[in-house]
């Protein structure tokens, strides 16, 4: 689903990062695990087509971000670390608005956006402004825009900060049930080391570079640790 290939990137004299190298098959919960300041946000600048990056390549669905970028482009969807919704429209209008940019026909995404809504119990707020929401709804709603063109690669760039744990715990729940049901291949972006003890893969980024890259038990293994908490902290102190 996802190839990646001597992925370089640099800001003046420092690198973001550094030669990255990895793959990603389809289906599965896959964690990219990072201290702050690791090349987590960067890479998914890369990934969504806002950078270009300095060397190496990125292919997605076997498409080159270089050479084919908006094809690649449609097998995405994304939840940035900074909300992106427009607060003073009603939930039903961000996402309409949202549908109308990725060409859906009116029908489909009438279909898509309340199948989406009631799953993630929206429903009844779907003429409130987002500006009236809480944290957790409004990463809802973040959640279901990404999903409205069925995206088979969703990335999620630090999606649970500053929700409470029930919030996080419903959002994780949403993304397993995509994994089971659709086969989309999520790409979690977090410096939560208990947002990746349930992963079907981690990748441990430290600087820049890959440090570690297999199950939770595989990486704690790796990096040497009673726990995988305590073997990402040795790791990236």
């Amino acid at each position: 689903m996802l190839k990646i290939h001597g992925l370089t990137q640099r800001y003046g004299t420092r690198i973001a990062l550094d030669a990255l190298s990895l793959s990603i098959a389809r289906g599965g919960f896959v964690v990219l695990l990072g201290p702050n300041g690791a090349g987590k946000s960067t890479l998914f600048q890369v990934l969504t087509g806002l950078f270009a990056a300095d060397e190496g390549d990125v292919k997605v669905a076997g498409l080159s971000m270089r050479t084919d970028a908006r094809r690649a482009l449609a097998h995405i969807g994304v939840v940035f670390q900074q909300q992106s919704l427009d607060l003073d429209l009603s939930i039903a209008r961000n996402l309409q608005f949202h549908a109308e940019l990725q060409g859906l026909p009116s029908h489909v995404s009438r279909e898509r956006i309340a199948f989406e809504a009631a799953r993630f119990g929206l429903m009844a707020d779907m003429q409130r402004s987002v500006r009236e929401l809480s944290g957790g709804n409004r990463r809802k709603v973040e959640l279901v825009r990404a999903l409205l063109h069925r995206p088979d690669l969703l990335l999620m760039d630090e999606a649970t900060v500053g929700l409470d744990p029930r919030s996080r715990r419903e959002l994780l729940d949403g993304l397993q049930d995509e994994v089971r049901q659709r086969g989309v291949t999520v790409l979690w972006a977090t410096h939560r080391v208990s947002e990746a003890e349930h992963a079907d893969r981690v990748l441990v980024l430290h600087r820049g570079r890959l440090l570690a890259n297999g199950s939770p038990a595989e990486v704690k293994a790796a990096l040497g640790g009673a726990t995988l908490e305590a073997a990402f902290l040795n790791a990236t102190r």
